[in-house]
């Protein structure tokens, strides 16, 4: 590995989306860049599909072999609040980053340029205007009704002072090979957007710090049932707990060890200061793509497109 810049600081935001309003996310987000460097940060991570927020518990409408009018309209709402990878939206976020010298992790839902296929996908961008964007590999459960498998964008990772840094979100971190693709980059910051406050993820997160020997930043949003817009779908919203999503945002560093407090139930900013001599150090006895492999038995390939 090429030598690391020691000290990462970090803030990682666990916000509410303004649900489905493009807009006032986008204002929201911009605000929270120029509060986060204010405040000394050189990296700064958004949860999954912070624009224009997560539907938890809409089904727009769909039902095995039939879909209703009101679905396709609320549908049609949450894809006009999508926004375009190098879009209006897009290009204020990259321009904030870069005036305010910071690597910024977001999370948006895709509005595709050319089709009208949604992706679930997090733009990394640097303080040099650098973009990469990775879609989601396959969107899960019910969430493949809305947005596509991605189709390219597989595994970027960008160069930082700090090492390759590269994301997965939510529930790709559970495909193995996924996670090994990052490894095989030798990712030293393994970020995770996502929208999963279930007690057993938190223990996923502690395996994948060790396996990969890597920070990782857990980042996830809180929202409640009457953040949603006053026309969404009373019925769906019916079944829904008042705090629909409650975060669990905390960074965990490569021996497994928590580096932060973990914001559950409140809007929040953690920021840490990650010491990135404990990436090497901590491969001294396991080095996952490194000694602790053995490519004379096993033979890993992957597109990377």
């Amino acid at each position: 590995m090429k030598n690391l810049k020691e000290i990462c600081k970090i803030a990682v935001v666990q916000a509410s989306p303004i649900m489905f309003d493009k807009d006032k996310c986008l204002e929201k987000v911009l605000n929270l860049i120029e509060e986060c460097a204010k405040n000394g940060a050189e990296l700064v991570v958004f949860p999954e599909l912070f624009i224009p927020g997560y539907p938890y518990g809409m089904n727009f409408g769909f039902s095995i072999g039939n879909r209703d009018d009101e679905g396709r309209k609320e549908w049609k709402n949450y894809y006009d609040n999508s926004i375009i990878f190098d879009g209006i939206e897009m290009n204020k976020i990259v321009y904030t980053a870069v005036k305010n010298h910071v690597y910024v992790s977001i999370g948006y839902s895709e509005r595709d340029s050319k089709t009208a296929t949604l992706y679930n996908s997090n733009m990394m961008i640097s303080p040099d205007g650098e973009t990469l964007n990775h879609r989601k590999l396959k969107p899960t459960g019910s969430e493949r009704l809305i947005w596509g498998d991605a189709n390219k964008e597989y595994f970027p990772v960008m160069k930082t002072p700090w090492g390759p840094m590269g994301n997965l979100i939510c529930w790709e971190s559970y495909m193995p090979l996924a996670r090994f693709a990052l490894y095989d980059k030798g990712i030293s910051i393994y970020i995770s957007p996502n929208t999963n406050d279930n007690p057993e993820w938190q223990n996923t997160i502690r395996h994948i710090a060790i396996e990969g020997h890597c920070y990782f930043i857990n980042c996830n949003m809180v929202f409640k049932k009457s953040d949603y817009p006053k026309s969404t779908n009373i019925e769906e919203l019916s079944k829904l707990d008042d705090n629909v999503c409650r975060g669990g945002t905390c960074i965990i560093d490569p021996y497994g060890h928590e580096v932060s407090e973990t914001l559950w139930d409140k809007e929040g900013i953690i920021y840490a200061d990650l010491d990135m001599n404990k990436v090497i150090e901590s491969r001294m006895e396991f080095d996952v793509c490194g000694h602790y492999s053995r490519p004379d038995i096993f033979d890993f390939n992957y597109d990377d497109i």
